[in-house]
């Protein structure tokens, strides 16, 4: 890597093969020089070598060491495991290696990012799209096709990195967007974070007993609170204060709707849906 930085001349290993580390790596498949998982779940790692989705895997980090000397980490864990992992890291691994996180959050990972010893190479990185429906089996080759990646720098990260990552978002048919870890989490907490707890308070306050009328605008809008909360709860917690504030403000909206209504001001209604009509197609035209 230390003539050009090709992705070809590549050896990744990814940790953890579920939806968005094992639609990477089938992505990537053939266009690096190596590939290689690891993941705490043996059937994950069974299904990935039987599909050759990778061409070897184990279920421990510690064993890294068994592979081929890896030039770029890729941690594609929840956030409280992408950051245990990075404090695992200066035990296990003795050589230069480029470290690059997919957390839906960025300021605590490159915090603690910035605690690796000098021959890391460390830089986050954020993928915005996924679905749902989690796991290896749902895995997609086309998951990050035209979804905007956000890459966030840290400020000793070298060239070397930022030319690999950028190789790798062309490669996989992705957006680069640079950002700093403040403004990235500012930004997801309106985008990504409040919608997951808008659809988990909608599924919440609906009766069971309503299933049989439920329509695609009801299945659209709380589709999100099908997703698993162990992949939340830290996504939450590490961007409390960014989440909270985008509760507050939908608050507001949310009230001047119900207060418009409340008083049968139908004028008044009809604005601040025309509003958010407007915004709305301002958002999805962009």
């Amino acid at each position: 890597m230390e003539d050009g930085f090709r992705l070809q001349e590549t050896r990744i290993a990814i940790v953890g093969l579920g939806l968005m580390g094992g639609s990477l790596a089938l992505a990537l498949k053939g266009k690096c020089a190596g590939l290689y998982g690891i993941d705490s779940d043996q059937a994950t790692i069974e299904i990935a070598l039987a599909k050759g989705i990778v061409d070897e895997a184990d279920t421990h980090l510690a064993r890294l060491s068994l592979f081929p000397k890896i030039d770029l980490l890729i941690l594609a864990t929840p956030i409280p495991v992408i950051v245990g992992l990075i404090e695992q890291l200066a035990f296990l691994v003795e050589y230069s290696c480029i470290v690059l996180d997919l957390g839906s959050t960025k300021r605590e990972v490159l915090q603690v990012m910035e605690t690796l010893p000098d021959f890391f190479d460390p830089i986050g990185g954020h993928p915005i799209c996924g679905k749902e429906n989690l796991g290896l089996e749902n895995a997609d080759a086309l998951l990050y096709q035209e979804a905007p990646f956000v890459i966030s720098p840290l400020h000793r990260t070298t060239p070397r990195a930022k030319s690999i990552v950028q190789q790798i978002v062309s490669s996989i048919g992705a957006k680069h967007i640079e950002m700093t870890a403040e403004d990235h989490d500012h930004i997801l907490a309106g985008t990504s974070h409040l919608p997951f707890l808008l659809a988990s308070a909608l599924a919440q306050s609906t009766s069971c007993e309503h299933a049989p009328f439920l329509g695609p605008g009801f299945r659209s809008t709380s589709r999100l609170a099908g997703t698993p909360s162990h992949m939340m709860l830290g996504i939450l917690k590490s961007n409390r204060d960014n989440v909270l504030n985008a509760v507050k403000s939908f608050r507001q909206s949310l009230a001047e709707i119900e207060v418009a209504l409340r008083s049968d001001n139908d004028s008044e209604l009809k604005v601040l849906l025309d509003q958010s009509r407007a915004s709305y197609q301002l958002l999805t035209e962009s």
